[in-house]
C-alpha cells in the first residue's frame, strides 16, 4: 500500500503511517487489484482518508468502484455524513467526488506541500447519506 501511495501522491504515506491507520478499529480498508481506499468511520460520520489507484490503471473506473465500495461500507456502519479533502490540482478526483454527490463545503488555503516547494489548496467536500440508504 505504501509503495502505491508513494507512486500516486507527492508525499506518499510510509508503511508505518499506513500500518498505524489500519491498527485503529475505526479505519477500514477497501482493496482492489489496482488500488485501495482507507475510510475512518466514527458513526454518524466517516472520512475518506485516501483513494489510491495505480497510475498505470487510472481512467478505467477503478476509482469509481473503490469510492462506491467505501460509501457502501460507511452506509452499512450507519454513517449519515461523509467528509473528505482533495487537492484542487487533482481535477480527476474532484470530478469523481462531484459525480458521487459530494458538494464543496470549504477550502483550506496552501494545505498541500509539493516537492518543488509550491503549495496548493484543499477542497473540503461532504456527502449526506439519505436515511433510507442507511442500515437503520
Amino acid at each position: 500500500m505504501a509503495a502505491l501511495h508513494a507512486a500516486s501522491f507527492p508525499r506518499g504515506w510510509t508503511e508505518a503511517e499506513i500500518a498505524a491507520l489500519l491498527a485503529r478499529p475505526t479505519t477500514l480498508a477497501v482493496t482492489a487489484p489496482h488500488g485501495f481506499a482507507l475510510v475512518q468511520i466514527l458513526p454518524p460520520e466517516a472520512e475518506i482518508l485516501t483513494i489510491v489507484i495505480d497510475p498505470a490503471h487510472r481512467g478505467q473506473g477503478h476509482g469509481t468502484g473503490l469510492l462506491a465500495q467505501a460509501l457502501d461500507m460507511a452506509t452499512d456502519n450507519r454513517t449519515t455524513t461523509v467528509f473528505l479533502e482533495v487537492d484542487t490540482l487533482n481535477t480527476a478526483a474532484v470530478a469523481l467526488y462531484g459525480r458521487a454527490g459530494f458538494t464543496r463545503t470549504g477550502l483550506r488555503r496552501a494545505y498541500y506541500a509539493h516537492p518543488d516547494g509550491s503549495r496548493s489548496d484543499a477542497i473540503t467536500m461532504t456527502l449526506e447519506i439519505p436515511a433510507q440508504s442507511r442500515g437503520t
